[in-house]
């Protein structure tokens, strides 16, 4: 979630954020949900013959070309130097188990359904600003956690075969994510959206190169071309959306997540005849209800703390 930043000038020769502009921030998000939906069915295609590791390296190493590509024609070499460096480690770290866990759902799973797990990110943010952030959770947005949480238990369906190892993968992704989503929002106050992105890919193409030697798998010709297609996709998706959480709020931004569910429903089913079953939708509209309703009540406490500075 968005928090405020002090209005103070920042040091010359200081990053200074991009002005808050929704109507590009809405269209960046947006264009990544369609990205991002390309991304995950390309991985669910090749983690049903090369290892998630390798998959996540291949995600990863290549989409180091769209990056660098974007590095020098918006400023060079002056973009590669980050505010804090550590941050950019530990952004990374948490974006790697979150992408490895999310890529394990997607091939243990429907697309759909790993999807809508997914959208328990807002609902992991809200329960992780009380330790991370030191933020005051009031009694309502408590109440739409706690029903968030019991929509994810009707999409899993404990009772059922759908709450398997597919589905804990799918939310140990979801609460990685919402680690990932806060410290992005963090770097945006100090760091422009290419330098989060790049050491991003840049230390997530090393980690996930370690276990390489022991899991290794030598792609054909025509997966050489789906990894690439992976790697540009990834690539695009991840500025698109870090530049879209630069431009405006994140009570702005984040309900376009939900446009994803959507693209992954329509790939699932031409590809592979993946229908969302009864409990899926009811359990998503529950999960994606809760989480309008915190970025409401978000928006609404921010809004009270602006009026009370003036």
């Amino acid at each position: 979630m968005r928090t405020e930043v002090a209005t103070a000038a920042p040091p010359a020769g200081a990053f200074r954020p991009a002005p808050d502009n929704p109507r590009l921030g809405i269209l960046l998000m947006v264009v990544s949900t369609v990205l991002f939906a390309g991304l995950w069915t390309l991985v669910k295609v090749l983690a049903e013959r090369y290892p998630i590791a390798e998959v996540s390296f291949f995600r990863s190493l290549l989409a180091l070309i769209p990056v660098s590509a974007m590095i020098a024609a918006h400023g060079g070499l002056r973009l590669l130097r980050p505010h804090s460096l550590s941050g950019h480690v530990w952004r990374s770290v948490i974006g790697v188990t979150s992408m490895f866990l999310g890529f394990l759902s997607y091939h243990l799973m429907p697309l759909a359904d790993a999807v809508a797990i997914s959208f328990t990110s807002p609902l992991m943010i809200t329960a992780l600003s009380v330790p991370l952030l030191g933020e005051k959770v009031g009694k309502l947005r408590w109440g739409a956690v706690i029903v968030g949480f019991f929509g994810v238990l009707i999409i899993v369906h404990p009772s059922g075969s759908v709450f398997n190892m597919g589905a804990l993968s799918a939310i140990g992704g979801a609460v990685t994510s919402a680690f990932a989503m806060i410290t992005i929002r963090q770097l945006n106050r100090t760091d422009p959206p290419l330098t989060i992105v790049f050491y991003f890919t840049f230390f997530s193409s090393i980690l996930t190169a370690l276990p390489l030697p022991f899991v290794w798998v030598t792609p054909d010709a025509s997966d050489w071309l789906l990894m690439a297609g992976m790697g540009l996709t990834g690539g695009f998706g991840q500025y698109f959306m870090t530049r879209a959480y630069g431009l405006a709020s994140a009570a702005v931004i984040s309900p376009l997540n939900y446009v994803s569910l959507l693209w992954a429903s329509l790939f699932g089913w031409v590809l592979w005849g993946d229908i969302p079953a009864s409990h899926v939708f009811t359990g998503s509209v529950i999960v994606i209800a809760s989480g309008l309703f915190i970025l409401y009540r978000e928006g609404r406490k921010n809004k009270e703390i602006k009026t009370n500075k003036s």
